[in-house]
């Protein structure tokens, strides 16, 4: 009796073992196949509970969230004959995991034979275009195009190309020190056209500033001399009046403008007959004129 409940009790051991190794679990962010003897029977992409035959059968995780590429940098040869560094990375997602499996099995293997693949799409779309659209709006596109070369090779790894993209962009020591060169003497050169141009612009307004300058000088005088005139004969008309209502006072006034345009500094002097007809307001208080 004991040794059937020995014997028992080592089946239920073995069965719960047995049973524990033949489930796993399956996670969100995972995806599985199962494999016999290294051959592949089944896959499986949901998540949750899984059975597999203990022993004989085994497991292995790939991740099926979007994963990274980086693939190292290169040099290439532009279509302008201008030499680029080229540092490109793509980001994937293993649609796939048995095509994935046969081809490359692991991770660091596609890293290594798809950025070789990534590397030699690059070189042939970028080795086609010139530096200025590398550098420029034109660069999607470039990124683009190369998205869709690597997009075939890509399903036959199991892989489906999420983006590629062009992360850094590096001139050769020689190259940089050349272009930045030949930018500072064609940006100096375009200063100098536009020195040059704004020159001949300033002179253009200076010389129409200065002729309707001339033209409003001219007619302010016109308008002064004309209004001048108007009041000299306004004057004139005035005074004429004047001088036939009262001929003695308006040469009293006229004696008094002499005076106050002789007599001005008082240092000036003047020599003068006493019955100069100057002072002939100084002799009488009615101002008339001395008799002869």
């Amino acid at each position: 009796m004991k040794n059937k409940l020995l014997v028992l009790g080592i089946v239920v051991v073995v069965l719960v073992i047995a049973g524990a190794n033949a489930l796993f679990t399956v996670h969100q962010t995972k995806q599985a196949i199962v494999l016999q003897f290294g051959e592949a029977k089944r896959v499986i992409k949901e998540p949750g509970l899984a059975w597999k035959i203990p022993v004989i059968q085994e497991t292995v995780f790939y991740d099926n969230r979007v994963l990274d590429l980086d693939p190292p940098s290169f040099e290439v040869l532009l279509t302008d004959k201008k030499r680029i560094i080229i540092d490109a990375y793509a980001r994937y997602q293993i649609i796939d995991p048995l095509q994935f499996f046969r081809r490359v099995r692991t991770e660091a293997t596609l890293r290594d034979r798809f950025g070789k693949i990534i590397n030699s799409s690059l070189r042939r779309v970028i080795a086609t275009v010139p530096l200025r659209d590398v550098l420029s709006e034109k660069r999607l596109g470039i990124m683009n195009e190369i998205q869709q070369v690597v997009a075939g090779p890509a399903e036959s790894f199991g892989i489906k190309i999420v983006d590629v993209r062009i992360g850094r962009t590096e001139l050769p020591t020689q190259t940089r020190q050349s272009v930045f060169s030949r930018m500072r003497t064609e940006r100096e050169r375009e200063a100098r056209e536009l020195r040059a141009e704004g020159g001949e612009e300033a002179q253009k307004i200076r010389a129409q500033s200065d002729l309707e300058r001339t033209v409003l000088i001219a007619d302010a005088e016109r308008q002064a001399q004309i209004m001048r005139g108007e009041g000299e004969g306004g004057r004139n008309l005035v005074l004429g009046k004047a001088y036939g209502q009262d001929p003695e006072f308006f040469d009293f006034y006229k004696s008094l403008a002499e005076y106050q345009k002789n007599l001005v500094d008082s240092d000036t002097t003047m020599v003068l007959s006493p019955d100069s007809e100057f002072f002939r307001f100084f002799g009488s208080g009615g101002g008339a004129r001395p008799k002869k």
